[in-house]
């Protein structure tokens, strides 16, 4: 079992016709517990019902939640999404929130030094002072998992850059390596030299980058390894890559072969796509039923 800890922004996404609790950090650390690793949450939120609803559904995840701030002055986040006729979602992500303001703890030290792995990602970074929060813990945590979620207009080259070299293991989607990458002044259609660029300029042995129903592509120390994905019907994509990396670092840091961990961890958002929702409950039972089956 390993210990992890996620940190960044947890949110209400507002759907048309609904709302579910989310922010990608939350995400993966839901479906990393489901798996059975202990999972801490480093977050904030508001003082709000909105908040209580979160940290209602943390503990009811038996996530640890001592990380998670309350903030007095700022709301509770939350994120309208939009769904396209094929279910991919668009996000209007509010600001400020209660998450742009997390601060530098003790608790918050203790609980990044002793995880095995600390799991972040860039849309946190928006704000100076969960940046240089993020900035502090990463000097002193272990295996640094970089989920970069690129949302416009909350990002820049700068920042993704250096989260990028801090980083033992960066995941991205197709669209945002070829956009990165560009940005470096590197010029290829070529996915694997795209991924080797970044690996190379930030001194990364590991990078995995999904490509929605197409599956995903992993290098994992100087080898590639590949999956095609899984024809599933989408109901929405909202968490699918949240689910996904949660379950490539759980069967990569038990040390399972990088094959099995990513055709598992692409089974797994497939499964999410199908659904509604970015938590649908899971088991692993489900997926091997799933994986024998396709």
């Amino acid at each position: 079992m390993a210990q992890i800890t996620c940190f960044g922004e947890v949110l209400m996404d507002v759907f048309p016709t609904h709302k579910k609790i989310g922010g990608a950090p939350l995400n993966v650390a839901v479906r990393l517990q489901s798996f059975g690793n202990a999972i801490a949450i480093i977050s904030s939120v508001g003082a709000d019902k909105k908040g209580k609803k979160i940290v209602d559904f943390i503990q009811k995840n038996n996530l640890n939640c001592e990380g998670l701030q309350v903030d007095e002055q700022l709301k509770t986040g939350n994120v309208k999404v939009s769904l396209n006729s094929k279910g991919s979602a668009s996000y209007e992500i509010k600001f400020p929130r209660a998450w742009d303001q997390i601060q530098l703890t003790e608790k918050a030290k203790n609980i990044t030094k002793e995880a095995d792995a600390f799991v972040f990602g860039s849309l946190v970074a928006r704000n100076e002072v969960s940046r240089n929060t993020l900035y502090e813990l990463l000097k002193i945590a272990n295996y640094k998992i970089f989920d970069v979620n690129l949302r416009p207009p909350y990002y820049t080259i700068e920042i993704l850059s250096y989260l990028m070299n801090q980083a033992n293991f960066i995941k991205f989607n197709d669209e945002e390596i070829f956009e990165i990458a560009k940005a470096l002044n590197f010029e290829s259609t070529s996915l694997e030299e795209n991924i080797q660029f970044i690996a190379a300029t930030t001194q990364t042995k590991s990078i995995c980058v999904t490509k929605g129903k197409h599956g995903a592509i992993l290098y994992y120390h100087d080898a590639f390894y590949y999956n095609k994905g899984y024809h599933i019907k989408v109901v929405d994509t909202v968490g699918a890559g949240d689910s996904f990396l949660a379950s490539l670092i759980t069967k990569l840091l038990k040390k399972e072969s990088p094959q099995k961990a990513l055709d598992f961890a692409c089974a797994v958002g497939a499964l999410v796509a199908g659904s509604e929702g970015a938590n649908p409950a899971i088991k692993v039972e489900d997926v091997n039923k799933f994986l024998f089956s396709s």
